[in-house]
């Protein structure tokens, strides 16, 4: 029994043989085995997923370049905004100025208007009482020559007929 047991030197050796034979026809036959059913589809979805990770990789490139090109615009028309907002605000502030000169001229221009205008009525106003001054001495004129026509004079006759005369306008400026 041991003699069964114990296997000699050549036996072994063809023992690892074969045990080599059949380790490496399994593998060829496994290969041969996953070439013809699974090969194809491991190769397939390799593909896609080879696809996908470049589509993706496409995709965030086209996507960084379209946000720098969207913040390079936003960055045009906020400069674009702040120049329209500065020339918004000098034509309000050149149009306050204009319109403050012109309502400055206007009133100017009424003032010296106003004040032509009071120096005009002034002057006739002054014209008129110095033309009714003109006619009331006149009228008092013709009255002390009248008298003085009337009634010889003396000295203290001339003094009553001026007093009189005097009075008379008193009560004339009364009455009108």
């Amino acid at each position: 029994m041991l003699n069964h047991l114990v296997l000699s030197s050549a036996e072994v050796h063809n023992t690892m043989i074969s045990n080599f034979v059949v380790v490496t026809g399994s593998f060829v036959l496994l290969l041969v085995l996953l070439k013809i059913f699974a090969w194809d589809s491991i190769a397939a979805i390799m593909k896609k997923r080879e696809d996908k990770i470049a589509n993706d990789l496409d995709s965030a490139e086209k996507s960084r370049i379209e946000a720098a090109k969207l913040e390079k615009e936003r960055q045009m028309q906020l400069a674009n905004s702040q120049t329209e907002a500065a020339e918004i605000i000098k034509n309000a502030r050149d149009s306050g100025e204009s319109s403050r000169q012109t309502i400055l001229k206007d009133a100017e221009v009424e003032v010296t208007q106003m004040r032509d205008k009071a120096h005009n009525d002034i002057a006739n106003e002054r014209q008129a009482a110095l033309s009714s001054v003109k006619d009331e001495i006149a009228g008092i004129s013709l009255q002390i020559a009248e008298k003085i026509l009337n009634q010889e004079l003396s000295l203290e006759s001339h003094k009553a007929l001026i007093d009189q005369c005097i009075d008379g306008l008193g009560t004339t400026d009364e009455a009108r």
